[in-house]
């Protein structure tokens, strides 16, 4: 094999990688938007005085953390999210032996 066919062949391996990247960027991209879309419309008018309030209590008490408490919250919502993971992954591993049985 030249080594010119072989850039050859890695530049256009390159070329259909990225426009396969960019297909699926610009579906995320979409996804993203609509879903934003459809939260604005949901919340629309119910952005109430109270609601704000609550929202920037949240944000204030955030950013007020002690790194430690913010260490503590982040392995808090890293656990739950693990679990979560294991729940899917549970799920799916019984989807696929009732599969494989049928």
């Amino acid at each position: 094999m030249s080594i010119k066919k072989f850039f050859k062949d890695a530049f256009a391996y390159m070329k259909a990688s990225a426009k396969a990247q960019h297909e699926v960027d610009k579906a995320n991209f979409q996804a993203a938007k609509a879903e934003a879309r459809a939260n604005f419309e949901e919340n629309r008018g119910k952005n109430t005085f109270a609601k704000a309030k609550a929202d920037a209590k949240k944000s204030w008490n955030d950013a007020h953390m002690t790194p430690a408490q913010r260490n503590a919250k982040m392995q808090e919502e890293r656990q739950k999210q693990l679990e979560q993971a294991n729940k899917r992954i549970e799920d799916a591993s019984a989807r696929y032996e009732n599969a494989k049985k049928n």
